[in-house]
């Protein structure tokens, strides 16, 4: 039965199988030595003359070819011991060899960190730069990170529920991704920037605690801590206000750095407060980076940002807009007091007694480091507010009810006052490694402009394709 390279530390003088791919080869007078990687690490095996057959065969081996050996395990001699590796007191010495698969010699080096490489060619052949040890220590570190978030809220009450991928187009900020539909030709599914609308749904049906790592969608210029599609943990919670949101938060994420990445050093707990106002006047940015020594990367200056600006004026579309998302709660009492502040003196940036770009919103981002981890906010739940919110951003009734008449309707039906929040699984994963790019932390990611040169993506659609769709291309 075949075992793991790392179990071999505890089976010295028995004999084993493993099964893996070469991950190197070093020929040392008559001696053959193959170090023998699999998803547990590296072992030595050494090939002897002795066993003719099996060295014969062993000559052949070249780098990534996949093999099983079968063979005792021995201490190694002590001036060969390799303390950098787990299994490094220890070697199989074969008795036999199967060669699975032969390999072509790879066209990038895979014993390296991979930096040095083009990243282009790095992604054609990305299912190769996955077999170095780096981003293989940074795909597993993402299940423990996901695992760990999943127990942490579990614990807590809350139930992992999926939302839809096809939807419908909401204004989240940025723009959507499209999807046609074959079945009513001419009209269009959205990819979820967010789970937004699901999540307070989510909340009327009185789940209370929602969680999901989600996959959000977003058509905007990429840059190294964004990505066309990424993955947020997305929660909501009922019958809450942001001091218990912003708590939580910062449980999960101590908890998480202290057990998985105990290296790094938490630099203030409770995590500071900031408001938003202050850090664009003090550090000329709503994600400041509050390190004593910006140089230390394993330094983490976590840090809460209050009382985000609810609006600002869209001068080319004079009107205005939110500044996170419509849904957030502006810090009023009620409809009548924020419509109050948009009357006809107050439409304008400038004009009027009272100015709408001072209300302030019930919003809070997590910064880390000089980067946003997350953002979140308490939800209106109340329907007159909603629709006076949309009105004072320009939408008509009719636009509004046909693009939020659902979310309305089920506010009808008994709203719970509710909010929460989405840290970035990417970014925080790339802070904690240390990459320079959420693109080392994602399996298959695309390149800084957007595309897959493994899969050839984005490509042109067949023209029957385009038939069935009743859609054409302009040239």
């Amino acid at each position: 039965m075949r075992i793991l390279t790392r179990e071999i530390v505890n089976l010295a003088g028995e004999d084993v199988e493993l099964s893996g791919w070469v991950h190197a080869r070093r020929d040392h007078g008559k001696l053959i030595f193959i170090d023998i990687r699999d998803r547990g690490g590296i072992a030595q095996v050494v090939f002897t003359p002795s066993a003719k057959e099996t060295y014969e065969e062993a000559t052949k081996l070249r780098p990534e070819w996949v093999i099983r050996v079968r063979g005792k395990v021995a201490a190694r001699p002590e001036n060969m011991r390799n303390p950098k590796i787990e299994t490094g007191n220890y070697e199989i010495q074969a008795s036999d060899l199967h060669v699975w698969n032969e390999a072509a010699t790879p066209p990038i080096p895979l014993d390296t960190d991979g930096y040095e490489i083009d990243e282009e060619v790095r992604f054609k052949y990305r299912y190769l730069d996955l077999r170095r040890e780096r981003l293989a220590k940074n795909m597993r570190m993402r299940y423990a990170v996901t695992s760990f978030m999943r127990e942490f809220l579990g614990k807590r009450g809350f139930v992992e529920i999926e939302t839809p991928i096809l939807s419908k187009s909401t204004p989240e900020g940025a723009r959507d991704y499209l999807v046609p539909s074959r079945v009513y030709p001419g009209n269009f599914y959205a990819l979820p920037q967010s789970p937004q609308q699901y999540k307070q749904l989510l909340m009327v049906a009185g789940f209370e605690r929602y969680f999901q790592i989600a996959r959000c969608f977003r058509d905007e210029d990429t840059r190294g801590d964004r990505q066309p599609e990424f993955t947020q943990l997305d929660l909501e919670m009922s019958f809450t206000n942001q001091d218990e949101v912003m708590a939580l938060i910062e449980e999960l994420f101590t908890a998480l750095v202290e057990k998985l990445f105990p290296e790094h050093h938490i630099q203030e707990k409770p995590f500071p407060r900031i408001e938003y106002a202050e850090a664009m006047k003090k550090y000329k940015s709503d994600k400041p980076d509050l390190r004593k020594n910006p140089k230390d990367a394993k330094e983490l200056a976590f840090a809460f940002v209050v009382n985000f600006p609810m609006f600002e004026w869209k001068e080319t579309e004079q009107r205005w807009d939110a500044v996170h998302h419509p849904f957030t709660m502006p810090q009023v009492k009620d409809a009548k007091e924020f419509r109050e502040m948009f009357s006809a003196e107050g439409g304008s940036a400038s004009g009027g007694k009272k100015d709408p770009s001072k209300i302030l919103a019930f919003q809070y981002d997590l910064v880390l480091n000089g980067y946003e981890i997350g953002g979140g906010s308490i939800r209106i739940h109340d329907p007159a507010l909603l629709q006076a919110v949309f009105e004072v951003m320009g939408n008509k009734k009719e636009d509004i009810e046909a693009k939020f008449g659902h979310l309305l309707q089920a506010f009808t039906y008994g709203v719970p006052p509710h909010g929460g929040m989405a840290p970035g699984i990417d970014r925080f994963i790339m802070l904690m490694m240390g990459e320079p790019n959420i693109r080392e932390v994602i399996a298959f990611p695309k390149t800084g402009d957007g595309r897959d040169p493994m899969m050839g993506a984005p490509s042109p659609a067949e023209p029957a394709q385009l038939k069935e769709l009743k859609l054409r291309t302009e040239k």
